[in-house]
């Protein structure tokens, strides 16, 4: 072999060896459009450590609550424009509607080893970034303390529970389709809640006032503003119940419409690293891979049942769901 033919097949495998290896390939760049529905705060801490990791990445982002930002996302689909590159939004429900209408971009590369079972989407087109479960929150002078989601069906307690409406909360509806399918749940839970005279309300703010003030003395309630508002002194206990806790995931996907697909899936490799997940630890959240820790508020050793959801099933239940809960408790 002559010299330049070898210099020839050296360069092309040097060349070969650089597309094929991560640490060596080009750096993502350009333009990374984001639309969330993280609060104000967590987007910002996002957008600076992801910005951090990948210097040379511009982002753009959208924030507000789930609904707007779907109604967005809609609204330029239908005008043929859709901006967003990748999506940051509080539940997989809307998610696998998305993926219904093959919106997303499924990233069969995504390094899932190690995170939560039923936190990513099998077909690997979106990937839930931390888990937000729902459970029992109980004023510290209750006489009765519920350790099951049936308990709150008893007679003792009628009167003295609130609870979000799955007419406004994306987590209480969530809750609402994957209670109702299970046998030793179903709709004979919500209609003991409405025989003791449960509150629905707007949202999880309004239970945790409605328990810490006293005004009523069991609620259902997201884990880390019970567990938070404890450790600012509220008289407020926290209870995962036996059957299980129903949690959102904060999903991360990618849009197959995206206009940057290398920054889009080093935004999903951000989140599912050990530092991305580390920064959902820091904001105060159980992190969706468990090696890397447990939130401070979380009692040492607490061992969380997390619900089993079909989110398929949830999506195709939910509006006949919220129907008839509105007619049981009202709107």
């Amino acid at each position: 072999m002559t010299t330049t033919r070898r210099n020839f097949v050296l360069a092309a495998a040097f060349g070969a060896l650089i597309a094929s290896s991560p640490a060596l390939a080009q750096a993502p760049s350009g333009k990374l459009v984001l639309y969330t529905s993280q609060p104000e705060k967590d987007a910002a801490q996002t957008t600076a450590a992801f910005k951090k990791a990948y210097p040379n990445v511009e982002v753009e982002i959208f924030r507000s609550g789930t609904t707007e930002v779907m109604g967005k996302l809609a609204a330029e689909i239908s005008a043929g424009q859709p901006r967003a590159d990748v999506l940051l939004i509080a539940d997989a429900a809307s998610m696998e509607i998305l993926k219904k209408d093959n919106r997303l971009l499924a990233y069969p590369g995504a390094k899932v080893e190690g995170l939560q079972p039923g936190s990513f989407d099998a077909d690997k087109t979106y990937f839930g970034s931390k888990l937000i479960t729902t459970g029992i929150a109980v004023n510290t002078g209750a006489k009765t303390r519920p350790t099951s989601w049936n308990d709150l069906g008893k007679p003792d307690l009628k009167g003295q529970i609130s609870m979000p409406s799955p007419l406004y909360s994306g987590a209480a509806a969530i809750m609402l389709s994957t209670m109702t399918a299970r046998p030793d749940l179903g709709w004979k839970l919500f209609e003991q809640l409405k025989a003791n005279e449960a509150v629905a309300v707007r949202g999880n703010g309004a239970v945790l006032r409605a328990v810490a003030t006293g005004e009523k003395t069991y609620g259902v309630l997201v884990d880390f503003m019970a567990y938070n508002a404890k450790a600012q002194g509220s008289p407020i206990d926290f209870i995962f119940p036996t059957e299980g806790a129903p949690a959102v995931t904060e999903p991360v996907a990618i849009l197959n419409t995206n206009k940057n697909e290398a920054a889009s899936k080093a935004f999903v490799d951000f989140i599912l690293s050990d530092d991305g997940q580390k920064l959902a630890l820091a904001m105060g959240y159980i992190p969706a891979k468990p090696s890397v820790g447990s939130p401070s508020w979380l009692p040492a050793g607490t061992k969380i049942n997390v619900m089993a959801s079909d989110i398929a099933a949830v999506v195709k239940a939910t509006e006949a769901d919220k129907s008839r809960f509105a007619t049981m408790f009202g709107n």
